[in-house]
């Protein structure tokens, strides 16, 4: 026999275990079965062994499956917890970008006053109020980086 058409045979057999035939296909392969012994014994091994790993059933221990519920369940907490403090932290920096948008302009007139007032250059005031801006943010981002390290660390442990 040609070894294209064992091949063959061999694939449809496999086919039929895990996704089934179509009518040709199926003719196909009972034809070759009726004239192959060695094509009859896989298909007899191969449908023995899915039979046998159809009916195995997997022993566990209740502890450990009791123990990784808990785990499970304690993680989907801390995720949870964690959006939740993200999404506060987002619409607290969406607040913030408003006000400061809104309250930019009067910022920038008190400086301006301040600066004319105690006759300070334009760079000095100007830094003044940049600096005004940027350290609470610097300050906000630092506190969220150290309590993330913190979280990190304690969750290792």
């Amino acid at each position: 026999m040609n070894e294209d058409i064992h091949e063959r045979a061999l694939q449809l057999i496999d086919k039929m275990q895990v996704e089934g035939l179509t009518a040709e296909e199926r003719d196909e392969v009972e034809t070759h079965l009726e004239s192959c012994a060695q094509c009859q014994r896989r298909a007899r091994e191969t449908e023995l062994a899915l039979r046998a790993l159809r009916s195995a059933v997997p022993r566990f221990n209740a502890a450990l499956a009791l123990r990784t519920q808990m785990q499970v369940r304690v993680r989907a907490r801390e995720i949870y917890e964690n959006a939740t403090r993200m999404r506060a932290l987002w619409v607290s920096c969406a607040l913030s970008w408003i006000l400061g948008v809104v309250s930019a302009p009067l910022v920038w007139r008190g400086f301006e006053w301040i600066g004319h007032r105690w006759a300070l250059s334009r760079a000095v005031w100007m830094t003044g109020f940049v600096l005004f801006w940027v350290v609470p943010a610097v300050v906000a981002a630092a506190a969220i980086a150290w309590q993330q390290a913190r979280g990190a660390v304690t969750s290792d442990e």
